[in-house]
């Protein structure tokens, strides 16, 4: 599938995903939106995806929301609001629920909207000097769209602070609050992706899943509330033909089939 804002490639069991709007730093519009949601759900599907690397094309990963794009809200009805802000959403929620591990490749800023997709990709490795900023109250808007997935991956407190100065912060802060996992310098970015990617490429892609659904399940909730579901969650992969058989080959020292690929 081809697509206008999106650039995507197989790389064997890799799937490299570029926003391709450059010349606009990558920012969001309607179209591209559409685009990301029907991307990922054709990627939802296809299980031969063993994990998908995000990027920006240009000198930044995303800038938020196109300038035109808001400006076009400025006459929207409340309902047309409502639309509008409902397939963001989508999107997020579409990226952020993909059964296979989405790293991203984050470098010169990410904001805004921009900031918001770096919270719903699983592992995310940043350039040093990247600005990220939660910034829509500069604006006269709020992060409301993006707030589920950002509080998921930064707390409340951090996201007080972020969300109610809009105050643009580094990646080195960003690596304290959870919403960056590494901070490389840039000629190091791509090999520091290479190894995330190798590390999941060495794990069980329905093991991988099943643990990406596992967190969704017990974030937030009490060891009472989720006993039995953890350990059916465990007894399904115990039992599963993948589980078998990388309990098998532990047991017996060699490396599991997915190993090799």
């Amino acid at each position: 599938m081809s697509y206008l804002h999106l650039r995507a490639e197989r790389d064997g069991s890799i799937e490299r995903l570029t926003l391709n709007r450059p010349e606009v730093r990558n920012a969001f519009n309607a179209a591209m939106v559409a685009e990301l949601t029907d991307w990922a759900e054709r990627t939802a599907a296809d299980r031969s995806v063993r994990a998908v690397v995000l990027a920006g094309a240009g000198p930044v990963f995303s800038a938020g929301g196109d300038l035109a794009w808001m400006a076009q809200t400025v006459d929207y009805t409340e309902n047309e609001n409502v639309a509008d802000a409902l397939s963001a959403s989508r999107m997020f929620a579409a990226i952020d629920t993909l059964p296979c591990p989405v790293v991203a490749r984050v470098h010169g800023a990410a904001l805004g909207g921009g900031a918001g997709l770096a919270a719903v990709c699983d592992i995310v490795v940043a350039e040093e000097g990247t600005t990220f900023g939660f910034t829509e109250v500069k604006l006269g808007i709020i992060p409301a769209v993006i707030s589920p997935f950002v509080l998921a991956k930064i707390g409340r407190s951090a996201a007080r602070e972020l969300f109610l100065t809009g105050r643009r912060f580094s990646a080195q802060h960003a690596l304290e609050i959870g919403l960056v996992h590494s901070v490389v310098p840039v000629d190091e970015l791509d090999a520091a992706l290479g190894r995330v990617v190798g590390e999941v490429q060495d794990a069980g892609p329905e093991a991988v899943a099943a643990a990406k659904q596992l967190i969704r399940d017990v974030a937030g909730r009490t060891p009472d509330d989720v006993r039995m579901l953890t350990a059916a969650a465990l007894a399904r992969c115990r039992a599963s033909e993948e589980g078998q058989h990388g309990l098998r080959a532990f047991l017996e020292r060699r490396k599991p089939r997915w190993s090799a690929e």
